[in-house]
């Protein structure tokens, strides 16, 4: 089967950063809705230029990396487990967002990933590995490629993505990799743009199932499911 799972965060469908990252990529993956219009200066087809795998694979932090499922698994398993480890499990406090470029990628991640969240990252990849299929040699071999290094390719054959345990970043990412002449336009676009929710507080109260029916097809946000205890943060 060519369909693949991932396993993300995604905030709340109604919340204002949901909605300013959907507008700035041009697509909601939750409702389907495309986005023609410009945002903060930028034209759509200067956007589109920009984002374009941003936008396929939809806004969100990676937690467990897109997989095609395991021999003897399926979605309602997978949804199943979910729904299970998530009422067992508290929500993780993210605190305030920043804008940065991580490695010419413009994204927003927090100001300080806590020791919490990162454990809590782990423990997803881990719990939801019997879902995964081994990787194909063709796709472990594009991994390898990658300028990874000896201890991420350690990763990358043990959990079938290098970025995970004490390589994990949270990240949300609002952009393709930017060439510097885009810098001058573009990063002023996005403080001006994301200004209302930059330095705002964000927990983790959800995992989300973002679905890719087939390959190269645009991810959508399948199905959330929430973590059932609540985390007190500043206001």
């Amino acid at each position: 089967m060519s369909e693949r799972f991932a396993i993300y965060y995604a905030p709340p469908a109604a919340s204002t950063l949901w909605a300013k990252a959907a507008e700035w990529l041009g697509r909601d993956p939750a409702t389907g809705a495309v986005f023609d219009a410009g945002v903060a200066g930028l034209s759509r087809d200067r956007l589109s230029m920009i984002t374009g795998s941003a936008r396929r694979y939809g806004f969100h932090a990676t937690i467990k990396a897109p997989m095609a499922l395991a021999e003897g698994a399926n979605r309602a398993a997978l949804e199943e487990s979910l729904m299970d480890f998530g009422l067992q499990r508290r929500q993780v406090a993210i605190g305030p967002l920043k804008l940065t470029l991580l490695d010419g990628f413009l994204a927003l991640v927090p100001e300080r990933q806590s020791d919490g969240l990162t454990r809590f990252a782990e423990e997803c990849v881990t719990h939801f590995e019997p879902f995964r299929r081994p990787m194909s040699e063709a796709e472990r071999q594009r991994r390898v490629h990658g300028g990874l290094s000896a201890y991420q390719i350690g990763l990358l054959d043990h959990y079938g993505y290098p970025y995970v345990m004490d390589q994990f970043q949270f990240h949300m990412t609002l952009t393709d990799r930017l060439a510097e002449s885009d810098h001058e336009a573009v990063l002023p676009a996005a403080e001006a743009w994301f200004a209302p929710v930059v330095g705002k507080e964000v927990v983790l109260d959800r995992l989300s199932l973002f679905h890719e029916p087939e390959p190269g097809a645009a991810f959508i946000r399948a199905s959330d499911f929430p973590l059932s205890v609540e985390v007190q943060v500043d206001a």
